[in-house]
């Protein structure tokens, strides 16, 4: 066990008017098993590059150990995986490879294929085994999961349980749950770093943010109260001194003595008031800084009075003459909202693209209703170019309302400026996200909806989902997510679909 000492950090980019770090402090022990949570664009990759030396920065970042970050650069992908663990991890011994990847319950098959010929889940697999082997490294891992199936993720846990010594960034809340024991929260003013999983940090900070918007809500009342005390002893203060003049009231005795001492104790009362006063404001200016604005989504169903919508009878698609899985049947009907789950590459996305139009090789009947409004999310967001003005012109949405919901889903001001394909991958889905649900539609298909999307906004998009109470077919790994979402599972399988 060592300490990671980080003392007052402080970064931010060039030409940036705020920097994204200011005078950080915090010690990390290197046998935590850390989660790095936070809103997209708020800088945790950043923050990740700074802990491994690939930014400048002011402040200091003490360590005793390498740190390593994930995903690694493989330099020549057309190695056979065999040597790229050996390069990455070289005192490692065959044993000890075998046994990392049966941990993974990956087949040890793949450690003689070339790298590039993997699946994304199988490359994963390699590169974690192999920077877990290499020893006296404190690990980076930046959202390992993204496009990876259930089960994949679910041995990338079990695997995870078993290690330590990492800080792991990851918007799925189950994975977070069941791996880490420490949470980094990079908040609006602050990072603070709690005891406990994802659960236990946000139980926390549900009871912190109500506190604070109470104590909020009760200074503000003090301070209009004191206000309005301070106005009316001011005015007293005042109507007493004129009350020392013959000539406000010539017929008057008057003693001065008394109204000077009356005089006196309200201008005293006035400055505790004023005191009272700029404690509360000093009080208030502490609170809601690290609460995040969670503004309600909003989406503009149209109703259909008939049904089924789609209906998907013996359906077999086909892949070269082949049949992909067995003929599957369900219907979509109003309020239906159906996951479609299952293996990377089994044929999830290419249902969608049936049902959409695409014209792809395949038995059986699809119907879907005459006229009917479709809202679709793809799962690439490589052909995203231009401003955002021209992609709402392009797409025919509103402009104001497309952007009030990137907005809401914390989009700044600033980054209305960034064209799309600069933008962060999170942002970008957000752009895609927030398209569909500006779009009028009896029906929105999302495939992989939630990649890269931080958990903050996912919690939203489940609120307006149940709230509007949407019809849907998506393709997503987030267990939560569908957990809350689904009203209707179809787990595809090599050997066929079952609904």
């Amino acid at each position: 066990m060592s300490l990671i000492s980080v003392n007052n950090l402080t970064f931010g980019y060039d030409g940036s008017y705020n920097n994204i770090f200011e005078n950080v402090s915090f010690n990390i022990d290197t046998d935590w098993k850390l989660g790095l949570i936070g809103r997209n664009g708020k800088g945790k990759t950043t923050f990740l590059k700074l802990l491994g030396g690939k930014y400048e920065y002011k402040g200091t970042i003490t360590k005793k150990v390498e740190l390593d970050y994930f995903p690694y650069e493989v330099a020549n992908k057309e190695k056979i995986s065999i040597e790229i663990v050996n390069e990455i991890a070289p005192n490692a011994e065959d044993w000890e490879i075998i046994k990392e990847l049966n941990l993974l319950k990956a087949d040890t098959e793949i450690l003689y294929r070339n790298f590039n010929l993997l699946s994304g889940g199988e490359q994963v697999k390699i590169l974690l085994i192999s920077l877990f082997l290499k020893g006296n490294n404190f690990l980076l891992i930046d959202e390992p999961t993204n496009h990876l199936d259930i089960e994949t993720r679910n041995n990338i846990v079990n695997y995870l349980e078993k290690k330590k010594g990492f800080i792991l960034v990851s918007h799925d809340r189950n994975f977070l749950d069941k791996v880490v024991n420490h949470i980094i929260a990079i908040n609006n003013s602050s990072i603070e770093i709690v005891q406990g999983n994802f659960s236990t940090w946000k139980e926390n900070k549900d009871r912190q943010d109500n506190f604070e918007i109470m104590q909020n809500e009760k200074l503000q009342k003090d301070i209009s109260r004191l206000e309005t005390a301070a106005k009316n002893t001011a005015k007293w203060s005042n109507e007493a001194e004129k009350g020392k003049s013959r000539k406000n009231n010539p017929e008057a005795f008057i003693d001065k003595g008394y109204i000077g001492h009356k005089a006196a104790k309200m201008m005293k009362s006035s400055k505790v008031i004023e005191q009272r006063i700029e404690k509360a404001i000093d009080e208030k200016s502490n609170l809601l800084r690290n609460i995040d604005r969670n503004d309600k989504l909003k989406m503009v169903i149209l109703e259909s009075d008939r049904n089924p919508l789609i209906s998907i009878s013996k359906l077999q698609i086909k892949y070269n003459g082949e049949v992909i899985f067995k003929p599957i049947s369900f219907e979509v009907n109003s309020g239906d909202k159906i996951a479609i789950i299952g293996k990377n590459g089994v044929g999830k996305t290419s249902v969608l693209k049936l049902i959409l139009g695409e014209k792809l090789e395949h038995n059986g009947d699809i119907k879907v209703l005459k006229d009917l409004k479709i809202s679709h999310v793809s799962q690439s967001t490589e052909n995203l170019k231009g401003s955002l003005k021209s992609f709402a012109q392009e797409n025919k949405i509103d402009e104001s309302i497309f952007k009030a919901m990137l907005v809401k889903m914390g989009l700044l001001q600033k980054d209305f400026d960034t064209v799309i394909q600069d933008m962060s991958e999170g942002q970008k889905k957000k752009v895609l996200i927030a398209k569909s649900i500006s779009e009028q539609a009896n029906i929105y298909i999302w495939d992989e909806p939630l990649n890269y999307i931080d958990i903050l906004t996912r919690e939203q998009i489940e609120e307006m989902i149940l709230n509007y109470k949407a019809t849907m077919i998506f393709v997503e790994h987030d267990e939560r997510f569908i957990e809350k979402i689904a009203t209707k599972v179809v787990e595809v399988e090599k050997a066929g679909l079952e609904v």
